[in-house]
């Protein structure tokens, strides 16, 4: 039986990784370790809370002793690091909790895994820490074609596959980090002390930067959920700026199976970027959204538009994130399963048959944070 750890498995992206391994792997025991602050929820992990190869561990990654007391309890044979603070509008509020957490954490994590397996008889044989980071760390790519023509328009990844794209570069995985948020400013740290440690001690490390996620159990301060959740109330929708800036948008579960893939078959000391080829403006995203919600709530298709106010634009705010995830495709084979538009009905579909765990989430500290946030704006 593998022992292996999974940080930060009650949150959003980490409780569909934990749920994968646990159903898909019955010969191995999965150690949960969570901390289970604002944005950790045990309630995303009932369905398989008493199966026999699950362990839930609350703690902290920054405590160190707590750490190494479970690396020694559970034999660890494998970390997948995804325990983070990831929100960037906190990160502009309060760096330190970010750098803390992100950086410090993940050191936590990596000393801990060191200490363990360095002084096995097999030393690394056998091991891997993986590590799960953001495309935030490569900064941000302007929305130009040398062509002259006018985006969106239709191009072609070195993989082959054609989608719609706002420029014609992508972040690639040897493109240089510029993060331009105290968020992804910890996030490169935290990539930088893995390749560290590999290159320094010889640890089995593997890093991935992902594009944004969404889908069922992400914690409402985030764009889709805040949105669904607010459009079924009729609240405001608060747009940054003009709505212009562009991301590359995956469903959580697509990220899950590629994590699964990379953690077997990924080759140690790559790094992989896991993207959806699929590009959205957010103002673009939030009128699917809208649509979407209205229908299916039963609503006249639209009616809800009137919600939309635009907010000043943060400061800092990258204007376009596209991944290229081409190498992930050429060497493990592994793309996209879900069209947006697609993965945009099952989410929405999603959170408004679990109005019960939204109404839960809802009642507490998030609705305060963006009460006083967007107050003065």
């Amino acid at each position: 039986m593998k022992n292996i750890i999974i940080t930060g498995g009650a949150g959003f992206i980490g409780s569909h990784v934990v749920r994968l391994f646990v159903n898909k792997y019955p010969d191995y025991h999965i150690i949960n370790v969570d901390k289970l602050t604002y944005a950790g929820n045990l309630a995303n992990l009932k369905d398989i809370e008493d199966k026999p190869n699950y362990t839930f561990v609350k703690a902290d990654i920054c405590d160190f002793e707590t750490i190494m007391g479970i690396f020694k309890k559970y034999n660890v044979d494998g970390v997948i690091h995804l325990a983070a603070e990831s929100h960037v509008d906190r990160s502009i509020k309060d760096p330190f909790t970010f750098a803390q957490t992100n950086v410090m954490g993940t050191l936590s994590m990596l000393q801990a895994a060191k200490l363990t397996w360095e002084n096995l008889p097999e030393k690394w044989e056998g091991k891997r820490f993986y590590h799960i980071s953001t495309d935030e760390v490569y900064g941000a790519l302007e929305m130009t074609n040398p062509e002259g023509i006018k985006p969106p328009f239709t191009t072609k990844a070195s993989s082959g596959k054609h989608h719609l794209a706002y420029g014609s570069k992508f972040f690639t995985e040897d493109l240089k980090y510029m993060p331009h948020s105290p968020y992804s400013a910890s996030k490169a740290s935290s990539d930088h002390f893995v390749r560290a440690f590999h290159d320094t001690y010889g640890m089995p490390t593997i890093v991935t930067n992902c594009s944004n996620n969404y889908g069922p159990y992400q914690f409402p301060e985030k764009l889709i959920p805040l949105f669904i959740n607010n459009i079924r109330h009729r609240k405001p929708l608060p747009v940054y700026g003009k709505g212009e800036n562009v991301r590359d948008w995956l469903y959580v579960e697509d990220h899950a199976r590629a994590i699964d893939l990379i953690f077997h078959k990924g080759t140690i000391a790559e790094t992989y970027n896991i993207g959806g080829f699929n590009e959205w403006k957010n103002i673009d995203i939030i009128k699917v959204v809208i649509n979407t919600v209205d229908r299916l709530l039963g609503r006249k298709e639209g009616e809800d538009m009137n919600l939309i106010t635009y907010v000043t634009d943060r400061a800092g705010h990258d204007m376009r994130y596209a991944i290229d995830s081409s190498k992930l495709q050429r060497e493990l084979g592994w793309e996209p399963s879900l069209q947006f538009e697609e993965g945009i009905e099952k989410t929405v579909k999603w959170y408004l048959e679990n109005q019960a765990w939204m109404d839960n989430i809802t009642s507490g500290e998030y609705e305060k944070y963006y009460e006083s946030m967007y107050a003065n704006r």
